[in-house]
Protein backbone atom coordinates (compact mmCIF):
# COMPACT_ATOMS: atom_id res chain seq x y z
CA UNK A 1 0.00 0.00 0.00
CA UNK A 2 1.94 2.81 -0.80
CA UNK A 3 2.36 6.15 1.72
CA UNK A 4 0.18 8.84 2.19
CA UNK A 5 2.09 11.98 0.19
CA UNK A 6 3.16 14.84 2.20
CA UNK A 7 1.29 17.56 1.26
CA UNK A 8 4.42 20.22 2.19
CA UNK A 9 2.84 23.63 2.46
CA UNK A 10 4.82 25.74 -0.58
CA UNK A 11 2.99 28.90 -2.22
CA UNK A 12 3.91 27.62 -5.85
CA UNK A 13 3.38 31.24 -7.66
CA UNK A 14 6.07 32.23 -5.01
CA UNK A 15 7.98 29.98 -3.62
CA UNK A 16 7.63 30.46 -0.01
CA UNK A 17 7.25 27.87 2.34
CA UNK A 18 5.24 28.15 5.08
CA UNK A 19 7.25 30.15 8.15
CA UNK A 20 8.45 28.27 10.52
CA UNK A 21 9.45 25.31 8.29
CA UNK A 22 13.05 24.34 7.78
CA UNK A 23 13.66 23.60 4.02
CA UNK A 24 16.44 21.09 4.31
CA UNK A 25 13.69 18.92 6.50
CA UNK A 26 11.28 19.62 3.87
CA UNK A 27 13.85 17.92 1.12
CA UNK A 28 14.26 15.03 3.22
CA UNK A 29 10.95 14.31 3.81
CA UNK A 30 10.11 14.60 0.28
CA UNK A 31 13.16 12.23 -0.71
CA UNK A 32 11.55 9.40 1.51
CA UNK A 33 9.08 9.62 -1.04
CA UNK A 34 9.75 8.70 -4.48
CA UNK A 35 6.59 8.45 -5.84
CA UNK A 36 5.37 12.05 -4.55
CA UNK A 37 6.23 12.63 -7.96
CA UNK A 38 8.08 16.35 -6.76
CA UNK A 39 11.97 17.61 -7.51
CA UNK A 40 13.39 19.91 -5.60
CA UNK A 41 15.90 22.01 -7.12
CA UNK A 42 19.21 22.55 -4.96
CA UNK A 43 18.93 25.52 -2.79
CA UNK A 44 21.41 27.31 -0.89
CA UNK A 45 20.81 28.69 2.51
CA UNK A 46 20.83 32.04 2.90
CA UNK A 47 20.13 33.45 6.60
CA UNK A 48 18.23 36.45 5.46
CA UNK A 49 15.70 34.14 3.98
CA UNK A 50 15.35 31.38 5.53
CA UNK A 51 11.66 30.56 4.00
CA UNK A 52 12.29 31.12 0.91
CA UNK A 53 12.15 27.77 -1.45
CA UNK A 54 12.73 28.30 -5.46
CA UNK A 55 9.90 27.38 -7.79
CA UNK A 56 9.13 23.84 -6.60
CA UNK A 57 6.28 21.89 -8.46
CA UNK A 58 4.29 20.39 -5.61
CA UNK A 59 1.17 17.71 -6.95
CA UNK A 60 -0.17 17.78 -3.50
CA UNK A 61 -0.26 20.55 -1.05
CA UNK A 62 -2.12 21.88 1.98
CA UNK A 63 -3.42 24.96 0.30
CA UNK A 64 -2.55 26.90 3.73
CA UNK A 65 -2.64 30.02 1.75
CA UNK A 66 -6.17 29.91 0.63
CA UNK A 67 -7.17 28.81 3.77
CA UNK A 68 -5.68 32.19 4.96
CA UNK A 69 -7.14 34.49 2.18
CA UNK A 70 -10.79 32.65 3.08
CA UNK A 71 -10.28 33.24 6.84
CA UNK A 72 -9.20 37.05 6.17
CA UNK A 73 -11.92 37.39 4.04
CA UNK A 74 -14.34 36.12 6.88
CA UNK A 75 -12.54 38.43 9.46
CA UNK A 76 -13.12 41.80 7.49
CA UNK A 77 -16.85 40.99 7.02
CA UNK A 78 -16.92 40.68 10.37
CA UNK A 79 -15.09 43.74 11.60
CA UNK A 80 -17.14 45.83 8.61
CA UNK A 81 -20.44 44.19 10.29
CA UNK A 82 -19.11 45.72 13.53
CA UNK A 83 -18.17 48.91 12.04
CA UNK A 84 -21.27 49.46 10.66
CA UNK A 85 -23.57 48.04 13.73
CA UNK A 86 -21.30 50.82 15.83
CA UNK A 87 -22.04 53.56 13.25
CA UNK A 88 -25.56 52.42 13.36
CA UNK A 89 -25.87 52.54 17.00
CA UNK A 90 -24.36 55.45 17.23
CA UNK A 91 -26.40 57.50 14.98
CA UNK A 92 -29.00 55.66 16.27
CA UNK A 93 -28.75 56.81 19.81
CA UNK A 94 -27.98 60.37 18.37
CA UNK A 95 -31.22 60.25 16.44
CA UNK A 96 -32.91 59.22 19.76
CA UNK A 97 -31.73 61.32 22.14
CA UNK A 98 -31.90 64.39 19.98
CA UNK A 99 -35.22 63.13 19.31
CA UNK A 100 -36.43 63.43 23.00
CA UNK A 101 -34.65 65.83 23.78
CA UNK A 102 -36.86 67.66 20.86
CA UNK A 103 -39.87 65.77 21.13
CA UNK A 104 -40.01 64.36 24.85
CA UNK A 105 -41.69 60.97 25.74
CA UNK A 106 -40.69 57.59 25.37
CA UNK A 107 -38.00 56.61 22.42
CA UNK A 108 -39.76 53.55 21.82
CA UNK A 109 -42.83 55.91 20.24
CA UNK A 110 -40.42 56.17 17.06
CA UNK A 111 -41.46 52.87 16.25
CA UNK A 112 -44.96 53.80 16.00
CA UNK A 113 -46.93 55.99 14.08
CA UNK A 114 -50.48 58.31 14.73
CA UNK A 115 -52.29 60.20 12.61
CA UNK A 116 -51.74 64.58 12.71
CA UNK A 117 -54.12 66.45 14.19
CA UNK A 118 -55.93 68.33 11.25
CA UNK A 119 -55.24 64.84 8.80
CA UNK A 120 -58.84 64.16 9.39
CA UNK A 121 -59.93 67.44 7.16
CA UNK A 122 -56.82 66.84 4.71
CA UNK A 123 -55.02 69.78 6.21
CA UNK A 124 -52.50 70.13 8.30
CA UNK A 125 -51.44 73.82 9.28
CA UNK A 126 -47.62 74.27 11.05
CA UNK A 127 -46.89 77.75 12.31
CA UNK A 128 -42.59 78.01 12.02
CA UNK A 129 -40.62 81.29 14.17
CA UNK A 130 -37.24 82.12 14.02
CA UNK A 131 -35.82 84.35 16.31
CA UNK A 132 -31.45 84.72 16.91
CA UNK A 133 -31.53 84.20 20.62
CA UNK A 134 -28.76 81.98 19.82
CA UNK A 135 -26.68 84.97 18.69
CA UNK A 136 -24.55 86.57 21.56
CA UNK A 137 -25.15 90.30 21.36
CA UNK A 138 -27.91 90.81 18.46
CA UNK A 139 -30.28 93.33 19.39
CA UNK A 140 -33.82 92.10 19.87
CA UNK A 141 -32.38 88.56 19.43
CA UNK A 142 -36.12 87.06 21.18
CA UNK A 143 -38.06 88.71 18.48
CA UNK A 144 -39.22 86.23 15.69
CA UNK A 145 -38.26 88.12 12.61
CA UNK A 146 -39.38 85.06 10.75
CA UNK A 147 -42.95 83.79 11.00
CA UNK A 148 -43.44 81.22 8.65
CA UNK A 149 -47.38 79.27 7.58
CA UNK A 150 -46.18 76.18 6.16
CA UNK A 151 -49.88 73.79 5.06
CA UNK A 152 -49.94 70.50 3.98
CA UNK A 153 -52.58 69.24 2.01
CA UNK A 154 -52.29 64.95 2.96
CA UNK A 155 -55.27 64.24 0.73
CA UNK A 156 -53.38 65.86 -2.43
CA UNK A 157 -49.87 65.51 -1.49
CA UNK A 158 -49.55 69.61 -1.71
CA UNK A 159 -47.79 72.01 0.27
CA UNK A 160 -47.63 75.69 0.63
CA UNK A 161 -45.20 78.04 2.63
CA UNK A 162 -46.55 81.75 3.57
CA UNK A 163 -44.38 84.42 5.32
CA UNK A 164 -46.34 86.59 7.85
CA UNK A 165 -44.27 89.77 7.87
CA UNK A 166 -42.53 90.56 10.94
CA UNK A 167 -43.83 94.29 10.92
CA UNK A 168 -47.96 93.13 10.87
CA UNK A 169 -49.38 95.54 13.09
CA UNK A 170 -51.56 93.60 15.39
CA UNK A 171 -53.72 93.59 18.74
CA UNK A 172 -52.01 91.17 20.93
CA UNK A 173 -53.86 89.53 24.17
CA UNK A 174 -53.22 91.94 26.54
CA UNK A 175 -50.19 94.11 25.35
CA UNK A 176 -52.50 96.04 23.06
CA UNK A 177 -50.79 96.62 19.56
CA UNK A 178 -47.73 95.92 18.29
CA UNK A 179 -46.34 94.09 15.77
CA UNK A 180 -46.35 90.31 15.32
CA UNK A 181 -42.69 89.92 16.26
CA UNK A 182 -42.61 90.56 19.94
CA UNK A 183 -45.56 87.86 21.04
CA UNK A 184 -43.36 85.53 21.49
CA UNK A 185 -41.22 87.77 23.91
CA UNK A 186 -44.86 88.90 25.66
CA UNK A 187 -45.72 85.36 25.90
CA UNK A 188 -42.40 84.30 27.44
CA UNK A 189 -42.62 87.52 29.83
CA UNK A 190 -45.81 86.75 30.80
CA UNK A 191 -45.63 82.97 31.65
CA UNK A 192 -48.13 82.67 29.21
CA UNK A 193 -50.51 79.55 29.72
CA UNK A 194 -54.00 78.35 27.87
CA UNK A 195 -55.99 75.25 26.98
CA UNK A 196 -54.56 73.63 23.61
CA UNK A 197 -51.97 75.87 23.18
CA UNK A 198 -48.31 75.68 23.50
CA UNK A 199 -46.68 76.82 27.15
CA UNK A 200 -44.75 80.79 26.73
CA UNK A 201 -44.22 82.73 23.91
CA UNK A 202 -45.00 80.55 21.04
CA UNK A 203 -48.07 80.01 22.49
CA UNK A 204 -49.14 83.84 22.79
CA UNK A 205 -47.73 83.99 18.90
CA UNK A 206 -49.77 80.92 18.02
CA UNK A 207 -52.92 82.32 19.54
CA UNK A 208 -52.16 86.31 17.79
CA UNK A 209 -51.62 84.39 14.15
CA UNK A 210 -54.90 82.39 14.64
CA UNK A 211 -57.15 85.23 15.78
CA UNK A 212 -55.96 87.78 13.28
CA UNK A 213 -55.32 85.43 10.30
CA UNK A 214 -58.59 83.06 10.79
CA UNK A 215 -56.56 79.88 10.67
CA UNK A 216 -56.25 76.90 13.13
CA UNK A 217 -52.68 75.74 13.54
CA UNK A 218 -52.25 72.46 14.16
CA UNK A 219 -48.51 72.68 15.12
CA UNK A 220 -45.71 75.07 16.11
CA UNK A 221 -42.08 74.91 16.00
CA UNK A 222 -39.06 77.76 17.52
CA UNK A 223 -36.31 77.71 15.29
CA UNK A 224 -32.85 79.22 15.90
CA UNK A 225 -30.99 80.80 13.12
CA UNK A 226 -28.43 78.39 14.23
CA UNK A 227 -30.07 75.83 12.78
CA UNK A 228 -30.23 76.73 8.98
CA UNK A 229 -26.45 77.09 8.87
CA UNK A 230 -25.82 73.99 10.65
CA UNK A 231 -28.38 72.06 8.73
CA UNK A 232 -27.43 73.19 5.12
CA UNK A 233 -23.57 72.27 6.09
CA UNK A 234 -24.78 68.93 7.65
CA UNK A 235 -26.13 68.18 3.95
CA UNK A 236 -23.09 69.52 1.99
CA UNK A 237 -25.14 73.29 1.13
CA UNK A 238 -27.72 73.86 -0.79
CA UNK A 239 -28.98 74.62 -4.82
CA UNK A 240 -30.38 78.48 -5.07
CA UNK A 241 -31.21 80.25 -7.92
CA UNK A 242 -31.21 84.31 -7.61
CA UNK A 243 -33.96 85.53 -10.21
CA UNK A 244 -33.38 89.59 -9.31
CA UNK A 245 -35.26 92.49 -11.56
CA UNK A 246 -31.51 93.30 -10.99
CA UNK A 247 -29.58 92.40 -13.81
CA UNK A 248 -26.25 92.24 -11.17
CA UNK A 249 -28.05 90.10 -8.98
CA UNK A 250 -28.56 90.80 -5.08
CA UNK A 251 -26.08 92.73 -3.26
CA UNK A 252 -26.41 93.94 0.93
CA UNK A 253 -23.31 95.85 2.02
CA UNK A 254 -24.25 94.90 5.70
CA UNK A 255 -20.93 92.84 7.22
CA UNK A 256 -20.83 89.31 7.79
CA UNK A 257 -18.58 89.28 11.04
CA UNK A 258 -17.46 85.59 10.18
CA UNK A 259 -16.52 86.52 6.60
CA UNK A 260 -15.71 90.01 6.84
CA UNK A 261 -17.57 90.19 3.41
CA UNK A 262 -20.49 91.74 2.71
CA UNK A 263 -23.71 90.00 4.07
CA UNK A 264 -25.14 88.85 0.63
CA UNK A 265 -23.20 88.84 -2.98
CA UNK A 266 -24.52 87.08 -5.66
CA UNK A 267 -24.88 87.15 -9.19
CA UNK A 268 -28.03 85.61 -10.73
CA UNK A 269 -28.21 82.65 -11.43
CA UNK A 270 -27.37 78.97 -9.85
CA UNK A 271 -25.74 78.97 -6.74
CA UNK A 272 -24.36 76.56 -4.64
CA UNK A 273 -24.58 78.30 -1.08
CA UNK A 274 -22.94 76.87 2.44
CA UNK A 275 -24.62 77.15 5.45
CA UNK A 276 -23.26 80.37 6.38
CA UNK A 277 -24.07 81.81 3.25
CA UNK A 278 -27.94 80.82 3.61
CA UNK A 279 -27.91 82.45 7.02
CA UNK A 280 -26.69 85.57 5.12
CA UNK A 281 -29.38 85.55 2.77
CA UNK A 282 -32.27 84.56 4.83
CA UNK A 283 -31.12 87.46 6.92
CA UNK A 284 -30.32 90.53 4.56
CA UNK A 285 -32.91 92.75 3.92
CA UNK A 286 -31.29 94.87 1.29
CA UNK A 287 -32.23 98.31 2.96
CA UNK A 288 -28.74 99.42 3.42
CA UNK A 289 -27.24 102.21 1.17
CA UNK A 290 -25.93 100.35 -1.82
CA UNK A 291 -28.09 97.79 -1.50
CA UNK A 292 -29.66 96.19 -4.82
CA UNK A 293 -32.12 93.37 -5.48
CA UNK A 294 -34.31 93.47 -3.03
CA UNK A 295 -36.97 95.46 -4.74
CA UNK A 296 -39.21 95.11 -1.59
CA UNK A 297 -37.11 94.95 1.34
CA UNK A 298 -38.47 92.30 3.37
CA UNK A 299 -40.93 90.25 1.38
CA UNK A 300 -38.00 89.82 -0.76
CA UNK A 301 -35.77 88.37 2.54
CA UNK A 302 -39.01 86.25 3.15
CA UNK A 303 -39.26 84.70 -0.46
CA UNK A 304 -35.56 84.09 -0.08
CA UNK A 305 -36.42 82.29 3.21
CA UNK A 306 -39.17 79.96 1.52
CA UNK A 307 -36.77 79.37 -0.89
CA UNK A 308 -33.84 78.03 1.00
CA UNK A 309 -36.33 75.79 3.10
CA UNK A 310 -37.37 73.69 -0.07
CA UNK A 311 -33.55 73.44 -1.37
CA UNK A 312 -33.21 71.74 1.92
CA UNK A 313 -35.81 69.67 1.49
CA UNK A 314 -35.03 68.60 -1.72
CA UNK A 315 -31.06 68.16 -0.84
CA UNK A 316 -31.73 66.28 2.72
CA UNK A 317 -34.29 64.07 0.46
CA UNK A 318 -31.13 63.23 -2.29
CA UNK A 319 -29.26 59.51 -1.82
CA UNK A 320 -25.93 61.07 -1.29
CA UNK A 321 -27.71 62.53 2.18
CA UNK A 322 -29.50 59.51 3.22
CA UNK A 323 -26.74 56.84 2.68
CA UNK A 324 -24.21 59.18 4.16
CA UNK A 325 -24.38 58.22 8.00
CA UNK A 326 -21.91 61.50 9.02
CA UNK A 327 -24.20 63.83 7.29
CA UNK A 328 -27.30 62.37 9.03
CA UNK A 329 -25.72 62.00 11.80
CA UNK A 330 -24.94 65.99 11.67
CA UNK A 331 -28.57 67.41 10.58
CA UNK A 332 -29.65 65.21 13.54
CA UNK A 333 -27.35 67.32 15.61
CA UNK A 334 -28.49 70.62 13.51
CA UNK A 335 -32.18 69.92 14.25
CA UNK A 336 -31.78 68.25 17.94
CA UNK A 337 -29.74 71.57 19.39
CA UNK A 338 -31.78 74.30 18.30
CA UNK A 339 -35.91 73.33 17.64
CA UNK A 340 -38.58 73.38 20.08
CA UNK A 341 -41.59 72.11 19.05
CA UNK A 342 -45.33 70.60 20.27
CA UNK A 343 -44.95 67.55 17.70
CA UNK A 344 -44.57 64.02 19.57
CA UNK A 345 -42.47 61.37 18.19
CA UNK A 346 -44.96 59.58 16.89
CA UNK A 347 -46.07 61.75 15.24
CA UNK A 348 -42.72 63.65 13.72
CA UNK A 349 -43.01 59.66 12.15
CA UNK A 350 -46.37 60.64 10.76
CA UNK A 351 -44.96 64.02 9.26
CA UNK A 352 -41.92 62.45 7.93
CA UNK A 353 -44.10 59.68 5.71
CA UNK A 354 -46.27 62.27 4.34
CA UNK A 355 -43.76 65.02 3.32
CA UNK A 356 -41.77 61.66 1.08
CA UNK A 357 -44.96 61.58 -0.73
CA UNK A 358 -44.86 65.24 -1.32
CA UNK A 359 -42.41 66.37 -4.20
CA UNK A 360 -40.30 70.27 -4.25
CA UNK A 361 -42.35 71.51 -7.62
CA UNK A 362 -45.77 70.46 -5.23
CA UNK A 363 -44.56 73.08 -2.84
CA UNK A 364 -45.88 76.73 -3.88
CA UNK A 365 -44.23 79.90 -1.86
CA UNK A 366 -47.02 82.24 -1.23
CA UNK A 367 -46.77 85.83 0.03
CA UNK A 368 -49.64 88.42 1.17
CA UNK A 369 -47.97 91.17 -1.03
CA UNK A 370 -48.32 89.24 -4.47
CA UNK A 371 -51.61 87.33 -3.98
CA UNK A 372 -51.63 84.71 -6.48
CA UNK A 373 -49.13 85.63 -8.52
CA UNK A 374 -50.96 88.55 -9.83
CA UNK A 375 -49.51 91.70 -7.75
CA UNK A 376 -52.00 91.94 -5.75
CA UNK A 377 -51.14 93.41 -2.25
CA UNK A 378 -52.88 92.94 0.78
CA UNK A 379 -50.88 95.26 2.77
CA UNK A 380 -50.24 98.97 3.33
CA UNK A 381 -47.69 100.86 5.05
CA UNK A 382 -48.70 102.41 8.40
CA UNK A 383 -46.85 104.57 10.74
CA UNK A 384 -47.53 103.31 14.25
CA UNK A 385 -47.92 105.56 17.41
CA UNK A 386 -44.44 106.79 18.22
CA UNK A 387 -43.41 106.49 14.80
CA UNK A 388 -42.78 102.97 14.36
CA UNK A 389 -42.84 102.06 10.71
CA UNK A 390 -45.34 98.81 10.34
CA UNK A 391 -47.49 96.71 8.22
CA UNK A 392 -51.44 96.49 7.96
CA UNK A 393 -54.12 95.08 6.17
CA UNK A 394 -54.94 96.98 3.01
CA UNK A 395 -58.58 96.97 3.83
CA UNK A 396 -58.10 99.04 7.49
CA UNK A 397 -56.39 98.38 10.38
CA UNK A 398 -57.34 95.63 12.13
CA UNK A 399 -59.42 94.56 8.99
CA UNK A 400 -58.38 90.81 7.96
CA UNK A 401 -61.31 89.88 6.15
CA UNK A 402 -59.28 89.34 2.76
CA UNK A 403 -56.30 87.99 4.11
CA UNK A 404 -58.74 85.52 6.27
CA UNK A 405 -60.77 85.36 2.89
CA UNK A 406 -57.56 84.51 1.04
CA UNK A 407 -55.96 82.20 3.61
CA UNK A 408 -59.59 80.05 3.57
CA UNK A 409 -59.13 79.87 -0.22
CA UNK A 410 -55.28 78.39 -0.16
CA UNK A 411 -56.11 76.08 2.44
CA UNK A 412 -59.73 74.46 1.47
CA UNK A 413 -59.93 71.53 -0.49
CA UNK A 414 -63.11 72.26 -2.51
CA UNK A 415 -62.57 73.62 -6.01
CA UNK A 416 -64.92 76.35 -5.46
CA UNK A 417 -62.91 77.88 -2.24
CA UNK A 418 -59.75 77.30 -3.85
CA UNK A 419 -60.62 79.24 -6.85
CA UNK A 420 -61.80 82.49 -4.94
CA UNK A 421 -64.66 83.94 -7.32
CA UNK A 422 -65.33 87.44 -6.92
CA UNK A 423 -68.97 87.67 -7.49
CA UNK A 424 -71.27 90.31 -7.41
CA UNK A 425 -75.08 90.29 -6.62
CA UNK A 426 -77.37 92.83 -8.13
CA UNK A 427 -81.16 93.42 -7.33
CA UNK A 428 -83.46 93.75 -10.33
CA UNK A 429 -86.46 93.78 -9.29
CA UNK A 430 -88.74 96.03 -6.96
CA UNK A 431 -88.33 93.43 -4.29
CA UNK A 432 -85.86 95.17 -1.41
CA UNK A 433 -83.21 93.28 0.30
CA UNK A 434 -83.15 90.27 -2.28
CA UNK A 435 -79.79 90.64 -2.96
CA UNK A 436 -78.95 90.31 0.36
CA UNK A 437 -80.63 87.68 0.81
CA UNK A 438 -79.27 85.92 -2.20
CA UNK A 439 -76.05 86.70 -0.53
CA UNK A 440 -76.53 84.71 2.14
CA UNK A 441 -77.74 81.74 -0.25
CA UNK A 442 -74.45 82.17 -1.97
CA UNK A 443 -72.13 82.57 1.11
CA UNK A 444 -73.31 79.54 2.39
CA UNK A 445 -71.75 77.41 -0.65
CA UNK A 446 -69.14 79.18 0.14
CA UNK A 447 -68.87 81.56 -2.39
CA UNK A 448 -66.94 84.82 -2.26
CA UNK A 449 -70.02 87.93 -2.44
CA UNK A 450 -67.74 90.90 -2.62
CA UNK A 451 -70.87 93.42 -2.93
CA UNK A 452 -74.42 94.12 -3.66
CA UNK A 453 -76.49 96.34 -5.17
CA UNK A 454 -79.14 97.30 -7.13
CA UNK A 455 -79.25 96.90 -10.82
CA UNK A 456 -79.55 99.17 -13.91
CA UNK A 457 -82.46 97.59 -15.27
CA UNK A 458 -85.16 95.45 -14.13
CA UNK A 459 -85.55 92.10 -15.37
CA UNK A 460 -87.99 89.07 -15.43
CA UNK A 461 -84.97 86.29 -15.61
CA UNK A 462 -81.81 86.13 -13.69
CA UNK A 463 -78.58 86.39 -15.64
CA UNK A 464 -75.19 85.51 -14.81
CA UNK A 465 -72.37 87.36 -16.61
CA UNK A 466 -69.38 85.31 -16.59
CA UNK A 467 -66.02 87.99 -16.89
CA UNK A 468 -64.14 85.06 -15.61
CA UNK A 469 -62.72 84.04 -19.19
CA UNK A 470 -63.62 80.65 -18.16
CA UNK A 471 -60.63 80.07 -15.76
CA UNK A 472 -63.38 79.84 -12.82
CA UNK A 473 -64.63 76.28 -13.97
CA UNK A 474 -66.09 75.35 -10.48
CA UNK A 475 -67.83 78.22 -9.94
CA UNK A 476 -69.32 78.45 -13.04
CA UNK A 477 -70.60 74.88 -12.47
CA UNK A 478 -72.18 75.58 -9.61
CA UNK A 479 -73.92 79.17 -10.96
CA UNK A 480 -75.04 77.05 -13.57
CA UNK A 481 -77.10 74.04 -11.69
CA UNK A 482 -78.20 77.45 -9.38
CA UNK A 483 -79.32 79.72 -12.28
CA UNK A 484 -79.77 76.91 -14.93
CA UNK A 485 -76.96 78.18 -16.79
CA UNK A 486 -78.61 81.27 -17.92
CA UNK A 487 -75.39 82.89 -18.45
CA UNK A 488 -73.76 85.89 -20.46
CA UNK A 489 -70.38 87.58 -21.57
CA UNK A 490 -71.61 91.01 -22.09
CA UNK A 491 -70.55 93.09 -18.94
CA UNK A 492 -72.18 96.54 -18.78
CA UNK A 493 -70.93 96.51 -15.42
CA UNK A 494 -66.95 96.79 -16.65
CA UNK A 495 -66.12 100.32 -15.32
CA UNK A 496 -68.39 99.49 -12.29
CA UNK A 497 -67.33 96.55 -10.35
CA UNK A 498 -64.25 94.30 -10.49
CA UNK A 499 -65.66 91.16 -10.26
CA UNK A 500 -65.52 87.42 -12.02
CA UNK A 501 -68.96 86.91 -11.58
CA UNK A 502 -72.02 89.37 -12.00
CA UNK A 503 -75.84 87.63 -10.91
CA UNK A 504 -78.89 90.14 -11.88
CA UNK A 505 -81.31 88.16 -9.58
CA UNK A 506 -84.69 88.46 -11.59
CA UNK A 507 -88.46 88.23 -10.28
CA UNK A 508 -88.17 84.51 -11.04
CA UNK A 509 -85.95 84.73 -7.72
CA UNK A 510 -88.82 86.31 -5.80
CA UNK A 511 -90.33 84.06 -3.44
CA UNK A 512 -93.58 83.55 -4.08
CA UNK A 513 -95.37 84.68 -0.95
CA UNK A 514 -93.74 87.69 -1.50
CA UNK A 515 -94.30 88.23 -5.34
CA UNK A 516 -98.30 87.44 -4.48
CA UNK A 517 -98.08 89.97 -1.58
CA UNK A 518 -96.68 92.65 -3.84
CA UNK A 519 -99.38 92.35 -6.25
Amino acid sequence: MAQKPIRIPVNVATGKARPGQDVAALKQQAANFPGVGMTLPSYRYDPRDTHRLPGPTVVKQRRWHRFKERFSVKRFFIALFILLALVGGFLGAKFLYNAQKIFGGSILSVLDTTKLKGEDVGRVNILLAGNSADDVGHDGGKLTDSIMLMSIDTRNNKAFLMSVPRDLYVPIEKNGHAKINAAYVYGEEDSFKEDGLPEGGMGLLQKTVEENLGIDINYSALVNYNALRQAVDAVGGVDFTVKSDDPRGLYDPNIDYKTKGPLVKLTNGPHELNGQQALNLARARGDSYRSYGYAQSDFTRTENQRKLIVALKTKAATAGVIANPAKIGSLADAIGGNVQTNFKLNEVRRLYDISKKIPANNITSVGLNDVDGKGKNLLVSYSAPGGQSALIPAAGIDDFSDIQAFLKRKTSSNPVVQEGARIVVLNGTTSDGLASTKKKALTSKNLMVVKTGDAQVNQATTTVIDVSGGKKTATRKLLGDMYKNSFTTVNPYSAIYDADFIIIVGSDQIPKATSTNSQ
